[in-house]
């Protein structure tokens, strides 16, 4: 596992209440594409229900960072993607089973006016950084 340095309120910067405004480490860079609410058959999990959705959705990023020999400790970015901003405390509660408030990663939330299907609610990428 690398060492990942935070800095959540950097000079001049007003701090973060969610996430961390800088995260660095050196290591090999990870990314994880876009992951949808869909269990490992390809159904979709949560059908209009922006908690269960968040869970899966956080089950299967923790799925594909072990395939690249990560964690959510490793993790320097997480970009969330809702179709309706009213999603985020789901979000923010799924992650908080998998990363502690102490180790938040830098982040970015957007508003889309949809995903590739109308169902999905939220879609979430992960960029990580893990030793080399």
């Amino acid at each position: 596992m690398t060492e990942l340095t935070r800095i959540p309120a950097p000079d001049g910067v007003a701090p973060a209440t969610a996430y961390t405004h800088v995260v660095m480490g050196t290591g090999r860079f990870v990314a994880i594409s876009g992951q949808l609410a869909l269990d490992e058959d390809g159904a979709l999990v949560g059908e209009g229900d922006a908690a269960a959705q968040a869970r899966q959705i956080f089950e299967n990023l923790r799925r594909c960072l072990a395939a690249a020999g990560a964690t959510f400790d490793d993790v320097v970015k997480l970009t969330y993607f809702v179709t309706d901003m009213a999603h985020m405390p789901a979000v923010r509660t799924a992650r908080a089973t998998h990363i502690p408030d102490d180790r938040l990663p830098a982040a970015s939330a957007v508003q889309v006016a949809a995903l590739v299907r109308p169902e999905f609610l939220m879609e979430i990428e992960a960029f990580a950084v893990i030793g080399a």
